[in-house]
């Protein structure tokens, strides 16, 4: 069996007149991500933490952001696509670990229905993907809650 690991991070501001997304799942807020896309800032990180696992480039080069294409897409499917090149590959999921940085909103109550939404996606278990939130104790952009940050790391291993 061959293993490999990536790491992905992802930013996005955060303005108002936006729906906020984060790991597949409407969050309500007073804010929400600005992106070409619906800017899941989660679901991106561990789009780039599978890409880099295989030197498959990032997310960028997948899914450009000058494409029309990807305009407003739901970040399910870019996660979904690049699962099927995971496979393609001949590699399966074997674990996700990543961190939220923000302020606000509280993400807990939220963390089951994004592993149930990304586990059905990624065709992994529940308890395969660990989702953990923080604050920057209101230092830098994030502690200002103008923007968010996602980091996810990916284990992988042929099939």
């Amino acid at each position: 069996m061959k293993l490999r690991i990536g790491s992905g991070i992802d930013f996005h501001q955060l303005v108002e007149g936006r729906d906020l997304f984060i790991g597949g799942i409407k969050i309500p807020h007073t804010k929400g991500a600005l992106g070409h896309s619906d800017a899941d800032v989660l679901l991106h990180a561990i789009c780039d933490s599978l890409l880099g696992a295989l030197s498959l480039g990032d997310i960028g080069t997948h899914f450009p952001d000058n494409d029309n294409a990807y305009k407003n897409i739901d970040s399910k499917i870019l996660l979904q696509r690049t699962y099927d090149l995971i496979k393609a590959e001949g590699y399966e999921i074997i674990n996700i670990d990543a961190s939220l940085c923000l302020e606000a909103p509280k993400i807990k109550p939220y963390v089951e229905a994004m592993q149930k939404c990304i586990a059905g996606i990624l065709n992994i278990g529940d308890k395969d993907i660990s989702i953990k939130a923080t604050t920057t104790e209101k230092m830098g952009f994030v502690g200002r809650e103008e923007g968010l940050v996602a980091y996810a790391t990916c284990l992988l291993a042929t099939k």
